[in-house]
């Protein structure tokens, strides 16, 4: 019976996503199916490396699909979104003007301005893949130190979906293209992506851009330095060092880009840092939930019945 039901939720949890918009399906009920993913895999199957790594990318589906939501209705959340307070303060840091602009007045334009958006927009892209390779290399390196790190790098992408969902915030390209700042911000990336990609450039950005007001905190900027401190911890230097040189390049790349205000990406470092110091107490019911899938587990396998 446990295994029929775990099975159930591991489908649902795929299913539901892909069907909420055209059956209806609440937002709440939406979040409980993909969150049942995890606890699904870790009952059906025992614990290996495959299955560490299910449950991360388990994990990561859940944020995909919630970051996402509050965009069903954009209409709704318009009426929520903050848009004046990133303003005010990258105004306040770039001492009278958004440091975005002063970057690409400064630096976009001509040979070495395309090389700088070429490398700028590379360093976006690669995002994508990042975070989870930096895992992956944790995981075969140390599979001990694997479980630890990816509970703290899915704390950042989820206490960052928390704050998209009560706090959504426009990027500053945003802004600027819907006249809240004098100071013009170009979407930097997205005029290099139509020369590149072509015309599947419109199809596959739209898929990866699917909620445009999750801007603060920038969770590409605080899982990428989230990626140097893991890589740092499992003592790698090449991978260390090559992790903090991406993050700090990525760094750079979103405000210069407009993708990001500087003041989303010290709110990123202030998640990275919130999870490190709170890991330690979060760490006993990070303990006692193990303890209880590992029950379900040998529930499921016919070890014990109760």
């Amino acid at each position: 019976m446990l295994r029929a039901v775990s099975v159930a939720g591991l489908v649902a949890a795929v299913a539901v996503p892909h069907i909420r918009r055209q059956l209806g399906i609440p937002a709440v009920v939406t979040v409980a199916s993909t969150l049942a993913a995890p606890a699904a895999i870790a009952t059906l199957w025992p614990r290996s490396r495959r299955r560490d790594l299910a449950l991360f990318f388990s994990q990561m589906w859940a944020f995909a699909v919630t970051h996402e939501l509050p965009y069903d209705d954009p209409a709704r959340l318009r009426k929520r979104l903050l848009i004046e307070y990133p303003i005010r303060a990258d105004r306040w840091l770039g001492r009278g003007r958004l440091p975005n602009a002063r970057l690409q007045e400064a630096l976009h334009g001509g040979p070495a301005g395309a090389v700088l958006t070429r490398i700028s927009a590379w360093a976006h892209w690669i995002w994508f893949v990042q975070p989870y390779l930096a895992l992956f290399w944790i995981l075969f390196r140390d599979r001990g130190a694997f479980p630890h790190s990816a509970r703290q790098m899915a704390a950042v992408f989820d206490l960052g979906c928390v704050v998209y969902f009560v706090a959504p915030t426009a990027p500053p390209w945003w802004a600027s293209e819907n006249g809240y700042t004098e100071d013009r911000v170009q979407r930097v990336m997205v005029e290099f992506g139509e020369r590149i990609w072509g015309p599947i450039w419109t199809r596959v950005f739209g898929t990866l851009g699917s909620n445009p007001w999750a801007a603060m905190p920038s969770l590409h900027f605080a899982t990428a330095l989230m990626a140097a401190i893991l890589l740092t911890d499992t003592g790698g230097r090449l991978q260390a060092t090559l992790g903090w040189v991406y993050a700090g390049t990525l760094g750079f790349a979103l405000v210069y880009l407009g993708e990001h205000y500087v003041v989303d990406l010290i709110a990123g470092a202030a998640i990275v840092l919130l999870v490190r110091r709170g890991e330690p107490l979060a760490r006993p019911l990070a303990h006692l939930v193990n303890e209880r899938l590992q029950r379900l587990e040998a529930i499921a396998a016919g070890g014990r019945t109760a």
